[in-house]
């Protein structure tokens, strides 16, 4: 982490990722898409996510998830810093000329070989079934769905942990505590996700929030009572009401979200707590 003197109350407790592991190299244009700003709002101009507004101009980088260059050797080009996602994404090179954005595993170097093979070594950074990855390993970007790409463990240091193998299915422990069942013909990737300082990232000022599109929240309870359930009152008044509620009074904290007929619930062996 890089820290900053004080020279302002904001730049006191201010805290930076470290991008000295990055590569100095502009991302690569045929990589890279325009992404339009929608901002919270629908094709009205209404506001349908809250909060959200702003940030700076950014260029989407696509990324592979699906990674479906089999038994091809590759290289690692570059690591670099991808303002639409908090972990870093790596650059790499086909032996066939071909070039991908990839998610970065936390020990990956410019240089390092890699290879998407149903029965790749164990390394950090190659894919390969969930079958043939040992117990105890940490896995990441896994595939629900065969041949569908990775869709979960996607983000700046998480990483899921094989737990067993058993009819067809492998057991994984999810960063939430969660342990659920996935096919094992499903490929994952091998290693933790790159950039876990992310979480210790003090923002410092509101300025900064805005930078990333962040918009101000107002507490409900500094509201009037035409504007939420907890406006009102003289002081500082009590909630007002006896379950808490979201400001269109739908009831929150604690309550059970989930589908009880979501066709997954199956595959799940123990619950987050």
């Amino acid at each position: 982490m890089k820290s900053y003197s004080p020279t302002t109350p904001s730049r006191r407790h201010m805290t930076t990722v470290d991008y000295g592991v990055l590569s100095q190299e502009k991302p690569m244009k045929s990589l890279i898409a325009k992404a339009n700003k929608k901002s919270g709002r629908n094709n009205q101009g209404r506001i349908t996510t809250r909060h959200q507004g702003g940030e700076n101009k950014k260029k989407y980088r696509i990324i592979d998830f699906k990674q479906q260059v089999f038994d091809i050797p590759a290289k690692v080009e570059t690591i670099e810093y991808d303002p639409f996602r908090t972990a870093f994404i790596a650059r790499i090179v086909f032996a066939n000329g071909r070039r991908n954005y990839i998610l970065a595993t936390n020990t990956m170097k410019v240089g390092d070989s890699i290879l998407f093979s149903a029965k790749a070594p164990l390394k950090d950074g190659n894919r390969m079934e969930l079958q043939n990855i040992p117990i105890g390993y940490m896995v990441h970007n896994i595939e629900l769905s065969p041949k569908k790409g990775g869709q979960i463990i996607r983000s700046a240091g998480s990483y899921a942990e094989v737990l067993a193998h058993d009819n067809g299915y492998t057991s994984i422990k999810m960063p939430s505590g969660e342990i659920r069942k996935f096919l094992w013909n499903n490929y994952a990737s091998v290693g933790q996700i790159s950039n876990p300082d992310h979480s210790l990232v003090n923002i410092g000022k509101a300025g900064r929030s805005r930078w990333l599109g962040i918009r101000p929240t107002v507490r409900g309870s500094a509201m009037n009572p035409v504007d939420h359930p907890y406006g009102g009152g003289e002081g500082k008044a009590q909630r007002g009401t006896r379950r808490p509620k979201t400001l269109w009074g739908k009831i929150t904290g604690g309550k059970k979200t989930r589908n009880k007929k979501k066709y997954s619930t199956n595959l799940i062996i123990k619950r987050r707590k």
